[in-house]
């Protein structure tokens, strides 16, 4: 069973940046793709960005160019880096794992439970 573990959302102004943080089960990060996923109220959940077992990435049209995703192995850790972040950024962000990589949250096998974004403007 893996287990994620969110960690590093706050409150920020708008043009602020944060750092998310994803801890999981040993080896995880080797043998899954891996994603942040974001939800607002009232909207689906919706991808921000994923990175395979290679390093490859993709990012979500509204956050290229500002958000960055990349992990580290051997610290069983994902991180999503965030800059000028944006008032509509707003949302609980959601670390994923799962054998394929897609935009689509259902095909994902694993979630944490979540941290939250806030951007003020």
């Amino acid at each position: 069973q893996v287990q994620l573990v969110e960690s590093g959302g706050a409150s920020v102004q708008s043009g602020g940046s944060l750092r998310l943080s994803c801890a999981a089960s040993e080896n995880t990060y080797s043998k899954y793709c891996m994603g942040w996923f974001r939800q607002a109220p009232g909207k689906e959940r919706e991808g921000v960005a994923t990175i395979d077992g290679d390093g490859n990435t993709t990012y979500a049209d509204s956050v290229k160019g500002r958000f960055a995703i990349s992990k580290d192995n051997a610290k069983n850790s994902l991180y999503l880096q965030m800059n000028s972040l944006k008032p509509e950024d707003t949302a609980m962000y959601y670390c994923a794992a799962g054998r394929l990589k897609s935009w689509f949250p259902t095909l994902w096998d694993y979630w944490g439970q979540g941290t939250q974004v806030t951007v003020s403007s």
